[in-house]
This record gives C-alpha cells, structure tokens and sequence, in this order.
C-alpha cells in the first residue's frame, strides 16, 4: 500500500506563482484549462494544504464561482498548521500539527488514496526535497511575472532530476507539464549502484 503525492502549481514561464496586479489565471483563463481542472478534482483524492493556501482556497470556494467548487468542497482536506482551530469553516477539513515530512511520509505507507497539494509554497518545498513527491504538474502560463512576480515553488528550492511523463497544450496557449521529480543525485528505484572495479 502506498500512496502518491502530486504537487500541482500554476507558474508563469519565469516561475511565480502569483504576479501582484494581474487578474486571477493571469487573464488566460479557457475552456479546455477549467475542464482539465474539473477532471483533476473530481478524482477520488485527498487535499493538502499549508495554512495561508488553505484560508485562500476557502476564501476563494466561498466568494467566487468556478466549475470544480463543488468538488473541491466535497474532497477530503488535510492542512498543516499550528495556528488554525477546528472546525475550520471549510467542510471535511481537519488540522494536522505535526511536522508535514513525518506524517506525509506515514500516509504515504498507510493509504493508497492518492494525496495533491495545490499552492502551499513552504510545504511542497520540504516534500520535494525529502523525495515525498511522486508527480510534479506544473501549469505555465504563457505570461512573464517579472519584478510583480512572487510565490516561487522552485526558486531556492531543492535540486531535481525531472521525468517528463506527460505534456499538453490548453486554448492553444497554457502549457501542462507533469513530471516524475527525483531529488538531484539520488540513485533512480530499480537501480543499483554500479560496480567498481567489476571483472
């Protein structure tokens, strides 16, 4: 029994997760780019967040209106914080206060329904570079954040080998990379370290 771990993060082509003073999806919002997102969540699946992405993304489900809302209410969701009380005002939500790395590392072992985190910038920075995360999506936006951007997953952030496993272009425009991270150096799964002085 083990689970997956994705981490999914909308970027533009520099990297950030957000540019102060440009609309939400950076203005390219699209039909084939709501749909996949109304694909990724209606999938059996447990949602995990750090606190700040947490309060966003219930903000969000209560203020706005998008097509996958209601799926996003009904998931499972997992927040790590150690400031946050239940009840959380976000239904099927519960409060983890330990350390994120330990207990994902547990679930991982203990349940095969898949786990995803959205945003969460701190949090998916330790699970990448703990060798936690088994799929990478990143959708870049065909935009340049430069000096307004912020929220980098990347930037900072552990060295990693990716395997690309999937790419797709959405409204002709925004681009879906998912990948398979491994942490830089790490030897591959399946493959032994190779023989010295073999004969």
């Amino acid at each position: 029994m083990s689970a997956t771990f994705t981490v999914d993060f909308f970027s533009t082509l520099d990297g950030y997760g957000m540019s102060e003073g440009w609309p939400g999806y950076w203005g390219k919002e699209g039909p084939e780019l709501i749909e996949d997102r109304v694909r990724t969540f209606a999938q059996d699946q447990v949602l995990v967040f750090g606190a700040t992405t947490f309060r966003e993304f219930r903000s969000f489900v209560r203020d706005y209106d998008e097509p996958y809302y209601d799926s996003l209410n009904e998931l499972p969701k997992l927040v790590f914080s150690r400031t946050l009380e239940e009840p959380l005002g976000w239904q099927n939500s519960r409060v983890l206060r330990e350390d994120a790395v330990t207990a994902i590392e547990r679930l991982k072992q203990t349940t095969d329904v898949p786990m995803r985190s959205h945003g969460s910038i701190s949090l998916n920075r330790a699970l990448l570079a703990a060798g936690l995360v088994d799929r990478l999506e990143v959708m870049v936006f065909p935009v340049v954040g430069g000096r307004a951007g912020g929220s980098a997953l990347l930037h900072g952030g552990a060295e990693l080998d990716l395997e690309l496993i999937e790419s797709t272009v959405l409204d002709g425009r925004t681009q879906k990379l998912v990948y398979a991270p491994r942490v830089h150096g790490e030897i591959p799964a399946g493959v032994g370290p190779k023989l010295r002085n073999a004969s």
